[in-house]
């Protein structure tokens, strides 16, 4: 390739105070954002991308080359990037366009036809995943192979006159030109308990940092991606727009609406727009205009913080609350982990669970059999001495340990090699299968709800290897459930173990590296980010793993001196060294 072409995307740091990178993950999926009230990178400093315009002297495998990199800068609507094409050419590939993802960038497309003015040039590459037009990011790693038509203009200079798709292709951008140029952010949408919160986490272009709070919005009054659609709701009424981009002086935002958002709940509104703006840093507080008029929630101020809501929280009203856990004591009664001691809470029918899980209302306690092949419920925790099988797993298949989420829904996966089978039990209702399960053809070793009750991890047995997924769960109008639409996390780590929600955006896990030859903790971004190591020093063997909102990591773990529940000298810092005190096994944070 010519060396002028090295010049074609010139990428210059520019500090704009309020975007970031997004995190392309490798074979993942990109489903929610970051852990923190405030998706940290958003606030991480630009990179701008500058593309260069073709050059005349540039042949039809430059002028490729050229345009593929030029595509990553959106500014002035790929202004340059539609200068390598024809005078005729209508392409429009718009504000928030299809992304074909890859691995590398193309450094030689292959010229494999040129004659009379007329030449076709072939691009291959290594495709990760795509990007849709609502910014879900979807893994679909393959093999790509396109060609682009080219014809020399009545000036001598070769132009593209034909794209991959046509006008309406969409852009072929590397895992770096994505993070240079597009960020992760959430959007905020109701559960359908119309109290809580579900984070849905998007790929958007940016161009420059004014106008990211106006694209946020807009995002979000266009409503959830396919991915969770059907699953949650919006507050917003049908039709809602802005009336003009997002306005802040100093740290306050105005939102204006039109006319169609009178006929929607203000409070209900507010707090989708409230946990949006939050992850923007320059933006403290925000006031609600629908028509012009300034509107208020009841008992509000004509301006609202932006940490308003917390009842609201996908992590529940009561995640920043503490929160005592539960475990197996050695002499096998259930007992709650405080400090550095177990107190027995329950014997009985509850004594000798595995992988016992408490409901939210502390009025049942469910486990599985030693072998895993029965559910067993007792309660309440208070008095559990008579129990009663659930569940009894067919031949050969076992459970994964129960999930209660926050409406006092047990969950728990009847599985074998060749299949699976989701149960679930609503509050003062019989066991059923789920009529629609998305991971019915495979293994599954863990599954857990999320707090907000609609979306679940999964460990699910993938070409032989464990691998960590996240799926959705939506309710039908006749009641019936849709469990499904399961995309990987990470490829990070293989030969998962274990599972636990630490809070909305991040995964509590036990795993593999593949640097590492034992099975570590991680905490693990749902939104596809790098993983991180967790504590340091000597675990033994870790089993079970269990975790909530600003509590301490518990891990079940198994050496030569027994079974023991492991935490951190010091929770709050990342590589605090692991403490073993506590001879038990299988700990458990209520909901």
């Amino acid at each position: 390739m010519n060396r002028r072409l090295g010049t074609a995307l010139l990428c210059a740091a520019v500090l704009l105070g309020g975007t970031g990178c997004a995190g392309v993950p490798s074979g993942g999926q990109v489903v929610t954002g970051q852990p923190a009230e405030r998706a940290e990178r958003v606030d991480d400093p630009y990179v701008r991308l500058v593309p260069v315009a073709p050059h005349p002297e540039w042949g039809p495998a430059e002028i490729v080359s050229g345009f593929l990199a030029a595509s990553a800068s959106f500014d002035d609507d790929h202004r340059v990037a539609k200068q390598y094409l024809s005078a005729k050419s209508r392409w429009e590939p718009g504000p928030r366009p299809f992304v074909t993802v890859l691995a590398d960038r193309i450094l030689a497309p292959q010229v494999v036809r040129a004659q009379n003015g007329q030449a076709t040039v072939r691009v291959t590459g290594e495709q990760l995943g795509t990007i849709t037009s609502d910014g879900q990011y979807t893994a679909a790693p393959k093999d790509l192979d396109v060609t682009f038509e080219l014809a020399r203009t009545p000036q001598g200079s070769w132009r593209i006159t034909g794209l991959p798709g046509g006008d309406k292709a969409g852009l072929i951008l590397t895992k770096d030109d994505v993070e240079r140029s597009m960020r992760t952010v959430n959007l905020y949408f109701f559960a359908p308990d119309r109290r809580t919160l579900v984070p849905n986490g998007i790929f958007l272009p940016v161009v420059n940092r004014q106008t990211l709070p106006t694209q946020l919005v807009r995002a979000l009054l266009s409503g959830p991606t396919s991915w969770l659609n059907g699953a949650v709701r919006s507050a917003f009424p049908d039709g809602t727009q802005l009336r003009g981009p997002v306005a802040i002086d100093n740290d306050v935002a105005t939102v204006d609406l039109t006319v169609a958002a009178r006929h929607g709940d203000i409070e209900r509104m507010s707090a989708q727009l409230g946990w949006t703006l939050r992850q923007l840093s320059e933006i403290q507080r925000w006031r609600l205009r629908i028509g012009g008029e300034t509107v208020t929630a009841d008992g509000m101020d004509t301006t609202q913080s932006v940490y308003a809501w917390p009842e609201n929280s996908p992590d529940g009203p009561d995640s920043k609350g503490h929160q005592n856990a539960y475990m197996v004591g050695e002499n096998g009664a259930l007992g709650t982990f405080r400090g550095d001691r177990a107190h027995p809470v329950a014997t009985g029918g509850a004594g000798n669970l595995s992988r016992p899980a408490v409901s939210p209302d502390y009025g049942e306690i469910a486990g599985l059999s030693r072998d895993h092949d029965q559910v067993v419920v007792a309660g309440p925790v208070s008095n559990a001495a008579v129990s009663r099988v659930l569940l009894n797993a067919r031949d050969g298949a076992r459970f994964t340990a129960p999930s209660w989420s926050p409406d006092g829904t047990l969950w728990t996966v009847e599985s074998t090699s060749e299949g699976s089978a989701l149960w679930v039990r609503g509050p003062g209702r019989p066991p059923v299968r789920a009529a629609h399960w998305g991971l019915s053809g495979r293994e599954v070793l863990a599954f857990q709800v999320a707090r907000d009750g609609v979306r679940a991890a999964v460990i699910v047995r993938i070409d032989g290897r464990p691998q960590i997924q996240v799926g959705r769960i939506a309710h039908a109008p006749d009641g019936t459930l849709d469990v499904g639409a399961f995309l990987p996390v990470s490829s990070e780590l293989q030969d998962a173990v274990d599972i636990a929600w630490r809070d909305y955006g991040t995964l509590a896990v036990l795993g593999r590296a593949k640097r590492d030859s034992q099975t570590l903790p991680y905490l693990m971004p749902v939104s596809g980010s790098a993983i991180t190591p967790l504590g340091v020093g000597s675990l033994g063997e870790p089993e079970t793993i269990t975790a909530a909102p600003g509590a301490p990591v518990l891990i079940g773990t198994r050496s030569g001196t027994g079974q023991k529940i492991c935490r951190q000298r010091s929770p709050s810092q990342t590589y605090s060294e692991w403490i073993c005190p506590v001879p038990g096994r299988d700990p458990y944070y209520p909901r």
